[in-house]
């Protein structure tokens, strides 16, 4: 290679390698000089989030209390909707107790009726205790089969067992009539037919205090109100649990009464309800009124025979009267009952009139001149 081309070869590669040097270093300067120039502050979006949405705590945060209110509201749904259940559980249970109840309370009203019917017969009051006593034999077994609420299970037990001493009371009450013949002692008689009849105020006792009053109690710690628990008596008569009132009836029913037995019924008085005041045979009395009142009238047999199916009659003699009836099962000598009259919707006010009173006579009565009663009495607003 020549002189003068050696030389512009080295010219060359010296132009080439300052050309390229500057730009290197210009780019070196220009990166420090970026890195040493102070950054701008990011603006932060309103409400102190930053400029990419919530932060991941945020988000989480967020979510956990949602999910809290939710559980919440489910609970509280849940809480109502059990206690709504528990409610209607005993709600039915004891509808199916009230309608068993009712039935078994019309048994003893029956029987009742059929031993104070005048001139009933020794074998057709057994055929009828018997059919009590089979009627009331198929309330066990529909009580039997009811499905209490679980905290009520020992008191429906109860509830079985009242039931069950009703059925036991009839039976012995027939078994008792049918073995009347077998004997000659009416009072003896009298005595085994009344501890069969202690069997009715056993089971009243039982449903009351072991079904009745345990069943209030239990409702009212498991938080269940607006449930009633029914009422239910077999037997109103108490007379009917002592053997002199049995042995009376036997004497009736054997058409066997006591010799020179005297018959009647009279009217003791009237107390107007719910005061108390005793009605004057002489006197007018002012009687102010309202929904509550009413007449508690007393008979008393006057007669030394058991007296039944007494039928006592109330009359206000106005225009137009107001007329009641109602009916003794049974009276014994020398005792008193009380009847209550409050049919008093059309009384007229402030017109003097005159409330009668009237026991109806019992057959074999002779003498009727105190079976009846009248007083003047006002009725005034109350």
């Amino acid at each position: 290679m020549s002189e003068p081309e050696q030389r512009r070869e080295s010219e060359d590669i010296e132009f080439d390698f300052f050309d390229d040097a500057p730009t290197r270093e210009a780019t070196s300067r220009e990166a420090a000089e970026g890195s040493r120039r102070p950054r701008l502050p990011r603006r932060r979006p309103p409400g102190g989030g930053g400029g990419g949405g919530p932060s991941p705590q945020q988000v989480r945060l967020g979510a956990l209390v949602v999910g809290l209110v939710v559980l919440v509201l489910i609970l509280v749904l849940l809480i109502n909707n059990c206690q709504g259940d528990k409610s209607s559980a005993y709600e039915d249970y004891m509808a199916d107790v009230a309608t068993i109840t009712s039935a078994s309370d019309r048994i003893g009203g029956d029987l009742r009726r059929a031993i104070a019917t005048p001139g009933a017969k020794l074998e057709d009051l057994q055929a009828k205790i018997d059919g009590f006593r089979s009627q009331q034999a198929q309330l066990v077994e529909q009580t039997q089969n009811l499905e209490p609420p679980g905290p009520l299970r020992d008191e429906h037990e109860s509830f079985i067992e009242a039931m069950q001493l009703r059925v036991s009371g009839l039976a012995g009450l027939a078994l008792g009539f049918s073995s009347t013949g077998q004997s000659t002692s009416v009072r003896e008689i009298g005595n085994q037919l009344a501890d069969q009849a202690s069997r009715f105020v056993a089971s009243d006792v039982v449903y009351a205090d072991l079904f009745q009053a345990r069943s209030v109690a239990v409702m009212r710690s498991e938080d269940v109100t607006g449930v009633d628990v029914p009422d239910s008596q077999f037997l109103v008569s108490p007379e009917l649990s002592r053997g002199n009132t049995w042995a009376l009836l036997i004497e009736r029913l054997t058409e066997a009464p006591k010799a020179g037995g005297l018959h009647g019924n009279q009217i003791e008085g009237v107390v107007v309800l719910p005061g108390g005041e005793r009605l004057s045979p002489t006197e007018e009395t002012t009687i102010p009124t309202s929904e509550k009142t009413a007449f508690e009238v007393s008979v008393r047999n006057s007669g030394d025979s058991l007296e039944t199916g007494v039928q006592v009659t109330f009359t206000i003699a106005q225009d137009p009267p107001i007329k009641d009836e109602q009916a003794i099962d049974l009276i014994e000598p020398g005792k008193t009952k009380t009847v209550v009259f409050d049919n008093l919707d059309q009384v007229k006010f402030t017109t003097p009139t005159t409330l009668r009173v009237n026991v109806l006579p019992v057959p074999g009565e002779t003498n009727t001149g105190n079976n009846s009663a009248e007083y003047s009495v006002v009725f005034s607003f109350g």
